[in-house]
């Protein structure tokens, strides 16, 4: 219990802290200072998308053959983040793991707000986004069909499926904390507030029954539906016959990077804030230490995937193939090429040491080199076998633009905003959960 707890932490003292930190008057001054930015950073991003509206995909750096630009990046990049946190908030649950009582709310606000930022890309990358309602599999006047061979479609089916259900395993783990909240409010606009959020919630007997079967079945669907809903972002790329692309390993290779990119994001988003508000006692070393292990595990899955991507390149023998990789290594794109792995698989190895692993900033500096790592990753998956295609006429470059760099930038915003108004304004840790961890435990 003293690895998970630090000492003389009770039921009431942790509701009384998590219920304050949501009903504080005024917003501390940490928060102003990344709400601002966050919020610059998605004006920057609106602008960008009014003007794409406006102008089209040609603002983008996309071009023959690199069809494929940012927004796929971005959206693989995102859509891996959120998965990422559904592995902690839904598979350890099922696993029934102490350790996950504190991660979880901070694990599926990231995955909410991360889901929301990929959501954009795909409609964006339509050409005609605000027909983007034609995904629908709808029988409209003209008996027209969407291509359900098309990748866009499985996108659409993926992204909506896993968002729907995000939302709902997020807002139904909230509800008893937020009955909590309620009850602790002094002003009426918070009562009212927290008091619809808790859609009546008393804490019976019967609604806890309820509610438990409930998070259970909502668990046991979101931990197949993310490895699911990776493994068809996979396919996106593995259905198609460009070279780097055509992989059965693709699947299991995105799952890993998702895995990967999600906890670094949770341990970027952890530590600053066990200082920042004050939850030392509620997530402590041991709990660093956990998320360091499964960032070394999921670098060294990712390390395999990158292994095995160069040996089934020369062991296929497919000429076209070959010349990708070799570019990948050793042409235009290799500084990419090396610093995924050096971000990816060589960094996180110093995870190995329990002692620096301990070390929130080493856990933090590697985590968020984890990070740019992943993005860089796609940028190499789409870029690089995209560039140099079977046909030696058809090659040609890629160059970002501004419009490219300010959508990632408004991307970002979107979910530093989102996830920022979360922490200020609902409980930062699963109060409901933590409370039966003490149960157990005494």
């Amino acid at each position: 219990m003293s690895a998970l707890l630090a000492p003389g932490v009770t039921a009431g003292s942790l509701t009384d802290h998590v219920s304050a930190l949501a009903l504080r008057r005024h917003a501390p001054r940490w928060w102003w200072m990344a709400f601002i930015p966050s919020l610059c950073l998605l004006g920057l991003g609106v602008l960008a998308v009014g003007w794409l509206f406006l102008a089209g995909v040609g603002i983008w750096g996309i071009d023959w053959p690199v069809a494929w630009g940012f927004a796929i990046i971005n959206y693989v990049w995102w859509i891996g983040i959120a998965s990422g946190g559904t592995f902690i908030s839904a598979f350890f649950f099922l696993m029934r793991v102490d350790w996950r009582t504190a991660l979880n709310r901070t694990a599926e606000s990231m995955m909410l707000c991360a889901a929301a930022s990929a959501a954009v890309f795909p409609i964006l990358h339509l050409g005609r986004p605000w027909l983007f309602y034609w995904l629908f599999p709808y029988p409209a006047t003209m008996r027209l069909w969407p291509q359900f061979r098309s990748p866009l479609l499985w996108d659409f089916f993926a992204i909506l499926t896993y968002v729907v259900s995000s939302l709902l395993f997020w807002y139904l783990g909230l509800i008893p904390d937020l009955a909590s909240v309620r009850d602790r409010a002094r002003r009426r606009w918070q009562q009212v507030f927290y008091g619809c959020l808790a859609l009546g919630f008393r804490g019976s007997v019967r609604e806890w029954r309820h509610y438990r079967a409930s998070y259970g079945v909502l668990a046991a669907i979101m931990a197949p539906l993310v490895v699911s809903v990776h493994s068809i972002v996979g396919l996106d790329f593995a259905g198609g016959q460009t070279p780097g692309w055509h992989s059965t390993q693709f699947p299991p290779f995105f799952v890993f990077g998702a895995a990967l990119s999600g906890l670094a994001m949770v341990v970027l988003i952890v530590v600053p804030l066990r200082a920042l508000m004050d939850l030392r006692r509620y997530i402590t070393p041991y709990h660093l230490d956990v998320l360091g292990k499964l960032l070394l595990t999921s670098a060294l899955l990712v390390g395999y995937a990158y292994l095995m991507d160069a040996f089934s390149t020369f062991y296929g023998a497919e000429s076209a193939d070959m010349t990708m990789f070799m570019d990948r290594v050793a042409g235009v794109y290799a500084p990419v090429y090396y610093s995924t792995l050096v971000l990816n698989v060589l960094a996180p190895l110093v995870l190995a040491a329990r002692r620096l692993r301990r070390q929130p900033a080493v856990l933090s500096l590697v985590a968020a080199g984890t990070i740019v790592g992943m993005w860089l990753e796609r940028y190499e998956i789409v870029v690089t076998s995209l560039h140099k295609t079977h046909l030696p006429s058809s090659w040609g470059g890629f160059t970002a633009t501004f419009w490219d760099w300010a959508t990632l930038a408004g991307s970002v915003g979107l979910f530093m905003t989102l996830l920022l108004l979360i922490l200020r304004f609902l409980p930062v840790i699963s109060v409901s959960e933590m409370r039966g961890l003490l149960e157990r435990r005494r």
